[in-house]
C-alpha cells in the first residue's frame, strides 16, 4: 500500500519525530507498508531534498501490546548491532535514530536506512543461495566486538513443544528427550539470532549476491551452531527437508566452524526445529503472501515432521 503527501498513516507524533532526523531541507512525499513483519509494522519512507533526489527510510514500530512490552531490549539490541555492523563489511541498514520507550513516538521505534535487493523465496536457484547464505554467517560469526552483546537465550522447552498432527508421537518423545539434557558449552560468537532468507536480500542476475542482512533485534553471543541450526531449520520448511540437512554442510564448506561433537550438534537442530513448532503458523503466513501459497500451515507442519524425522535418525 503506498499513501503520496502527507503521511496519515503514521502517528502525528511518530511523524514529528522523524521528521526531526531528516536532513535539512527533506520532507516525506510517500510512505509504504513493507511485508514479512510478524513482530513489528516495518514502513519505508520516501524521502526528498531540496534538489529533488530522493532516499528510503524504514521505520520499525512495535505496535502490538505484546511485543510492545519487550520492545525496548529488543530495539536497543538491534540498534547496538547496526551500529557495530557500520564498522564491518556486513551489508546491513544504517541506523538514523531510536526511540525504544516511545518517548517521542507513539509506539516505540526504530528508523533507519532502506537497503536495495529483494527477498527471494521461491524453490529455483536454491543451491547457489544456500552457498551465499554459508558464505554470510560466516562472515556474520567472524565480527568480534569490543563489547560482545547480551548472551542467547533458548526459550523452548520439552513443556512448550506443539507436536504436528499425525506426527510419529515416538520420534517427537525422542527429540524432546535431546534438549532435556544442560545446553552444550562451547566458544561464543557473535549471533544474528534469526538468520534466514526471509531476512536476506539479494540482487544481481538471478539473485547472485547478497544485498542486506535485516532485523537484528536479537542480535546474541553464543555458539554459532545455533544460528546455523535455525537457518537450517526455516530453509527445510520453506524449500523441503533435504535443503535444511545440507545447510550445516554449505556452512562448514564456508570456512564455518560447528560444536565438534556429533551430539552437540544435533542438540541445537533437534531444539530449533522443536522451537519452530510453537509457530508454524506464523511463520508460514509472510511466506504465503509473498506468493508461495502452496506452503500452507499444514503443508509446513509436514517438513517440520520430516525434518525432526531426518535429524533424529542421524548418527549420533
Amino acid at each position: 500500500m503506498s499513501d503520496h503527501g502527507e503521511p496519515a498513516a503514521i502517528p502525528p507524533a511518530t511523524l514529528a519525530w522523524v521528521r526531526r532526523h531528516l536532513d535539512a531541507g527533506e520532507r516525506i512525499v510517500g510512505t509504504e507498508s513493507l511485508p514479512g513483519g510478524i513482530t513489528a509494522d516495518l514502513r519505508r519512507l520516501t524521502v526528498a531534498g531540496r534538489d529533488g533526489r530522493t532516499r528510503a527510510l524504514v521505520l520499525r514500530s512495535f505496535v502490538d501490546a505484546y511485543f510492545v512490552a519487550r520492545a525496548e531490549d529488543s530495539l536497543t539490541r538491534e540498534a547496538a548491532a547496526l551500529s557495530l555492523l557500520a564498522t564491518t563489511t556486513v551489508p546491513a541498514p544504517e541506523l538514523v535514530a531510536l526511540d525504544p520507550t516511545a518517548a517521542s513516538c507513539a509506539y516505540p521505534s526504530l528508523l533507519m536506512t532502506h537497503l536495495p535487493g529483494r527477498t527471494v523465496l521461491n524453490d529455483d536457484g536454491v543451491p547457489a543461495r544456500l552457498r551465499l547464505l554459508a558464505g554470510q554467517l560466516v562472515a556474520i560469526h567472524a565480527i568480534r566486538p569490543a563489547e560482545p552483546p547480551r548472551e542467547y537465550e533458548a526459550l523452548t522447552t520439552a513443556e512448550t513443544v506443539v507436536i504436528p498432527e499425525g506426527a510419529d508421537a515416538a520420534v517427537w518423545s525422542a527429540a524432546i528427550d535431546v534438549i532435556r539434557r544442560p545446553a552444550p558449552r562451547g566458544a561464543g560468537r557473535f549471533l544474528h539470532r534469526d538468520f534466514q532468507p526471509g531476512n536476506v536480500l539479494f540482487d544481481g542476475p538471478a539473485g547472485t549476491r547478497i544485498a542486506g542482512v535485516l532485523d537484528w533485534a536479537g542480535a546474541a553471543w553464543g555458539p554459532p551452531d545455533l544460528d546455523v541450526a535455525h537457518c537450517a531449520a526455516v530453509l527445510a520448511l520453506l524449500h523441503g527437508p533435504a535443503w535444511g540437512l545440507r545447510f550445516p554442510e554449505e556452512y562448514e564448506r564456508a570456512g564455518g566452524r560447528l560444536a565438534a561433537d556429533a551430539n552437540d550438534r544435533r542438540y541445537w537442530l533437534v531444539r530449533d526445529a522443536l522451537a519452530l513448532s510453537e509457530e508454524v503458523a506464523q511463520v508460514a503466513r509472510p511466506w504465503r503472501d509473498a506468493g508461495r501459497t502452496e506452503l500452507t500451515a499444514r503443508t509446513v507442519a509436514a517438513r517440520l515432521d520430516a525434518y525432526l524425522t531426518a535429524l533424529m535418525g542421524a548418527p549420533s
